[in-house]
């Protein structure tokens, strides 16, 4: 169909779940209260590393209102969890890794019995000397945290000849950038609830991302037929990642076991969130940059170490795809790219929106910005003329296949009215010892899992009773819309209103497995299988209606909310709901299925660890910033983002990921990080924790650009996590403009700000000119 046909898709369809949600009508999993239910509670443990010596539970067993207190002892199958390694403990039995580490659960009749009890359990531990600096993990010094050593993954990607590259260079630039330890923040901390039913399923309601491998990890732990179970994970109060790993499904199912059928209610309070809770891996990028006097960029070698924490959950994958992407979207010839994941004993580290490229991408971005500082060159200009366009070569050596929009993402931030009028508003101050100053900086995120997992989509369209339809995608809809967006695809293909179709997601008795809510893949994956589901129902509904009517297929076409039959010179209107009653009489199906297979690379690039990804999303920011220079306070007061999300299939719904992202990126880059220390969180809660509010939200402009992929649903591809990566760079740089230093340690604060200013000429980056 032609984009003026649509009559959904491309169009700023409210969000189906919307009025629900801002009314407070919608019920959260940790909204629900029964009368009979029964709380449950965690014990963490009391240090960063130690030996468990003896856990001693008999005076919290013996407390009145006490119903279970549960050790390792109590686990019936799998001791671990862990996505890709199952190496976190269900409940630890010889050793703690972090101060996150559960070490027993109790479920009582109140939550303050349940408290109580946890205060009555003790445990005999041997302090051990925690590991805390990833540098010194990697050494032979330090103790190994984990039988195979302190380094969970190490990823290489090289090509061309750096050396010589190095030595043929007219400018070189050398630094270090680290970055923090961030928390996702949801609104609702993890939590949720278990019941085992009358008929012996073992029901878990807990928010996540991939209920279907919740469910396995479940199962694997109680050894349980997974067919057993029933996971509900949708609907969800935030996540970005920090609700992809198990948070508190096995505790639930192993609670639920020991209440006699009573459900059981866990839900973290915000200070056991921060320790328990999962973060963003801080960085440590080290990146030396090679370019030739015309601007050609000719060499770039990175060493990026991430700190994992305590067990490994998406960190391999984490700093895998950072090296994918820390050379930008340009091309690179001659690249020498290192990472490592690292175990430390500072709480854990996983999945976060951007998944390891924000890190690498505050570097290779801010050298971008310096090497046309010291070429005299347009900043854009030197990206424009390193960024590579669809059948080109990236930087780790492969040929891309599918859209590539960074060209026209930059060409538009070029004429956008922030950029071309940038004198004029860096002049607009609002008191004389303040400066405005504005950056750029661009990016691109990997849509899907890459090459060596499985990544497909799955979806069912069913016939309900009253002649609507029902969509089932397991990928739950993490706050970004994509259940409007399936709303949308499936309307417009079975042409009929959106109203009358409704979506279920997250949930094993009624979605079928669609993979998990993550890699900017849910729009892609979903909206395809959907895609593919929706000629089985066209196909079921024009045969229902030919039999029922007693004419061929061929006389049956399908309208807009019904089926019309043709009979010699007359027309019959068949409703959906005349289907539907004929089918259930005849005790024929209603529902169908659809699959799809997301398109991977041939071959994976050596050493790489799944690199590299068949298709990608684009984006580049423009952002104005003031800088106090009497405080170092920083102000972003406008961004400009330029999304390229491929056919944009809700504007209004990228409008707000665009939003949410920015916003995301700035409490990033200027206020948010988890502070450690010796193992212990310094960061308990949102006290001490700082976020931006509304106050801090500058005024956003959304310009997409539609480079349509050709293989994604009407066009479109994945746009969910690279929302709030570049304008990282792009603050940093629009201090540099307007105040003439580098921040190359985030958090941006107000005290490096102002340190900064006071010692600017100790902070210049080291240039290495070749003669």
């Amino acid at each position: 169909m032609e984009n003026s046909h649509y009559k959904y898709v491309g169009k700023r369809i409210p969000r189906i779940d919307g009025p629900e949600k801002v009314t407070g009508e919608l019920k959260y999993m940790t909204d629900y209260h029964f009368e009979n239910m029964v709380w449950g509670k965690v014990l963490r443990s009391s240090f960063p590393y130690a030996r468990i010596k003896h856990i001693d539970i008999s005076k919290a067993k013996e407390f009145p209102g006490v119903i279970a207190v549960l050790t390792h002892k109590d686990i019936p199958g799998f001791n671990g969890f862990g996505i890709v390694v199952p190496d976190q403990p269900v409940l630890a039995s010889d050793v703690v890794r972090c101060t996150g580490d559960a070490v027993a659960l109790v479920a009582a009749e109140t939550l303050e019995i349940a408290e109580h009890a946890l205060s009555l359990i003790h445990v005999d531990y041997e302090p051990l000397s925690p590991v805390t600096d990833a540098d010194f993990a990697m050494t032979d010094s330090a103790p190994l945290l984990h039988e195979g050593g302190n380094i969970h993954s190490h990823v290489t990607i090289k090509n061309g000849d750096t050396e010589k590259a190095f030595a043929e260079a007219d400018i070189i630039l050398e630094n270090t950038f680290y970055s923090p330890r961030q928390m996702h923040a949801f609104i609702e901390t993890e939590g949720g609830w278990g019941v085992v039913e009358p008929d012996g399923m073992l029901t878990i309601r807990c928010p996540g991302q991939y209920a279907y491998r919740d469910r396995l990890q479940i199962a694997r732990a109680l050894a349980l037929n997974p067919a057993r179970i029933r996971v509900v994970s949708n609907p969800i109060g935030g996540a970005f990642g920090g609700k992809d790993e198990i948070t508190v499904q096995i505790y639930l199912a192993l609670l639920a076991l020991h209440t006699g059928g009573r459900p059981v209610k866990i839900h973290l309070n915000r200070e056991e969130s921060v320790i328990a809770g999962i973060k963003r891996h801080p960085f440590k990028v080290q990146m030396k940059t090679a370019a030739k006097s015309d601007g050609t960029v000719i060499a770039n070698q990175v060493r990026a170490v991430a700190d994992t924490g305590a067990y490994a959950s998406l960190g391999g994958a984490v700093i895998a795809l950072a090296i994918e992407h820390c050379c930008g979207p340009y091309k690179v010839p001659n690249v020498d790219l290192e990472g490592f994941c690292v175990y430390t004993n500072n709480g854990i580290s996983g999945a976060f929106r951007g998944f390891g490229v924000n890190q690498v991408c505050a570097a290779i971005e801010t050298h971008m910005d310096m090497l046309a500082e010291k070429l005299d060159l347009d900043p854009i200009e030197l990206r424009k003329k390193n960024v590579y366009q669809k059948g080109d070569t990236s930087s780790i050596g492969h040929v891309l296949k599918t859209s590539v929009g960074t060209l026209q993402t930059l060409e538009t931030a070029e004429n956008c009215e922030l950029w071309k009028n940038r004198n004029l508003h860096k002049q607009n101050i609002t008191e004389p010892w303040k400066k405005r100053g504005i950056g750029i900086a661009t990016s691109f995120h990997a849509v899907g899992m890459g090459i060596g997992l499985p990544d497909y989509g799955a979806a069912t369209l069913e016939l309900m009773p009253d002649g609507t339809f029902k969509v089932g995608v397991g990928c739950e809809d993490i706050g970004g819309g994509n259940s409007t967006v399936y709303a949308q695809v499936a309307a417009e293909l079975l042409n009929c209103d959106i109203k009358n179709i409704s979506v279920v997601q997250g949930d094993t008795a009624e979605t079928i497995d669609s993979g998990t809510v993550t890699a900017s893949r849910s729009t892609y994956t979903g909206g395809k299988a959907i895609a593919a589901a929706a000629p089985n129902m066209i196909r079921l509904l024009t045969e229902a209606a030919a039999e029922f009517k007693n004419v061929l297929p061929e006389n049956v076409l399908i309208g807009e909310n019904e089926m019309y039959v043709l009979e010699e010179d007359n027309e019959h209107i068949v409703s959906y709901r005349d289907i539907y009653h004929y089918l259930y009489e005849k005790h024929r199906p209603v529902k169908v299925e659809g699959h799809y297979m997301l398109p991977k690379e041939k071959e994976e690039i050596k050493g790489s660890g799944g690199a590299p990804h068949h298709l990608y999303g684009y984006l580049t920011h423009v952002v104005l910033v003031e800088v106090d220079t009497l405080t170092g306070e920083t102000d972003v007061l406008r961004v400009v983002s330029i999304p390229d999300a491929g056919k944009v299939l809700n504007p209004q719904g990228l409008e707000g990921q665009a939003e949410g992202g920015a916003v995301m990126g700035i409490g990033y880059t200027l206020y948010e990080d988890v502070l450690m220390e010796a193992g212990y969180h310094k960061t308990t809660n949102f006290t001490n924790y700082i976020l931006p509010t509304i106050r801090e939200t500058p005024f956003i402009e959304t310009i997409p650009v539609e480079s349509a992929e050709e293989t994604g649903p009407f066009g479109a591809k994945g746009i969910g996590e690279v929302v709030m990566i570049p304008i990282i760079a792009a603050i940093t740089n629009a201090i540099y403009d307007a105040a003439g230093i580098r921040i190359q340690h985030l958090p941006a604060t107000p005290e490096r700000i102002f340190t900064a200013l006071k010692e600017k000429q100790t902070t210049t980056p080291r240039e290495i000119r070749n003669e």
